[in-house]
């Protein structure tokens, strides 16, 4: 079984992205922010994390260096819709520099999805 954590500060995206990964080899937890989700990876062994980059409280750039230490085994895809603290701007190449081992850009369809997380599964 899969351990998967999504993190998203809005609601409904944890639930689509959530929603569109439910299979019975998948076992899924969510975090509303990168605090939230260190104090699961801290727990749990987590194999794949899905994170936005845009959050309050810790933002998925620094959830990224974060988990490059705590776990570094874990796989990352990083997901943002391009919003920025002050403005619009893209931290999805910043993320692959960092630690991403795939990103994708708000909206995207679970085929994108499931595409990212293929190449990154090994």
């Amino acid at each position: 079984m899969i351990k998967i954590l999504v993190v998203d500060d809005e609601p409904h995206m944890r639930l689509l992205v959530s929603a569109m990964l439910e299979s019975p080899e998948h076992e899924l937890l969510t975090a509303e922010n990168g605090n939230a989700a260190l104090t699961i990876l801290r727990r749990e062994q987590i194999d794949l994390v899905i994170t936005d980059l845009v959050m309050p409280e810790k933002n998925g750039i620094d959830l990224i260096l974060e988990i490059r230490q705590l776990a570094p085994n874990a796989k990352i895809v990083a997901m943002s819709g391009g919003g920025g603290l002050n403005g619009r701007f893209d931290y999805l190449p910043l993320a692959t520099l960092i630690g991403a081992g795939n990103i994708l850009r708000k909206p995207f369809k679970r085929e994108e999805l499931c595409a990212a997380i293929s190449t990154i599964a090994g």
